[in-house]
This record gives C-alpha cells, structure tokens and sequence, in this order.
C-alpha cells in the first residue's frame, strides 16, 4: 500500500550557465518511469485550488516552473504538505495518494509529468471512494 512516504522530492538536473540556466528531464532517468504525456497548470486564480483526485495507476512528478504552490498529500491515514518553489526539483508521487495543490502565488506554473495518457477512469475524485479502496490494496 503506498503511504506519504513514498512520495519524495526529486533533484533534478541543473546545468548553469551565464546565459541562464537550463534543466533537461528525461523518462526512465531523471525520474522513475517513462513520460507519456505532460501538462501544465497556470493563472490559477488567488485561493484556488487543484487536484482534489488520486489516481489508480499513474503515476506523477510534479515542478514548480515558475513561483510556488503547496501539494497536500493524503494516503488515507496520514497527510503532509510539500511546498514545491524551484525549477530544479520535483515531488514524486506514486498511485493511490490523494492531492490537493493550493496556495499557488501569483504567475506559478505547476508542470506535470505523467507515467499514462489521461484516462478518466484511473481518476478517484471522491474522497469516501478513495478511502474504500485504499482499505481493499
């Protein structure tokens, strides 16, 4: 059963330079599984929120590209709140651990790494759901 713990940050790869600096990521090395599709989140609204999912099988890493936001992270017993501020890191979150993204400051953009192509039916969006099944696993 994967619990908070299992999700961690991530050092991603950071080559500096004069002109500015540059971080490549790549499937199977500087993260734990293969990218089949990425997204981004921006102009998040003040004291909006995202997420409010888990997913079944995907699995995800999440940067802050630009500002900061907050992921809270739920496995059912357990909560914690990473804040994700650097361009050179992201939270590794394996399947079946309840997010909620907020707190976002002004101009943040959240990229999503993401181990399969969007399918509705991997998403739990209801929280009571996502209790019952993680009891089952």
């Amino acid at each position: 059963m994967t619990t908070v713990d299992d999700c961690r940050l991530i050092d991603l790869p950071k080559i500096s330079a004069r002109q500015g600096n540059l971080t490549p990521v790549e499937g199977n090395k500087d993260i734990p599984f293969a990218i089949e599709r990425v997204y981004y989140l921006y102009d998040v609204p003040g004291g909006e929120a995202r997420g409010g999912h888990a997913h079944k099988e995907l699995q995800q890493v999440i940067v802050s590209i630009l500002g900061s936001f907050d992921v809270i992270l739920d496995d059912g017993r357990s909560r914690k709140i990473v804040r994700l501020d650097r361009a050179y890191y992201g939270l590794y979150m394996p399947r079946m651990i309840w997010r909620e993204l907020e707190n976002f400051s002004s101009g943040a953009i959240c990229l999503v790494l993401a181990s399969r192509l969007y399918d509705e039916n991997d998403y739990i969006r209801d929280y009571e759901i996502f209790l019952k099944e993680k009891q089952k696993s």
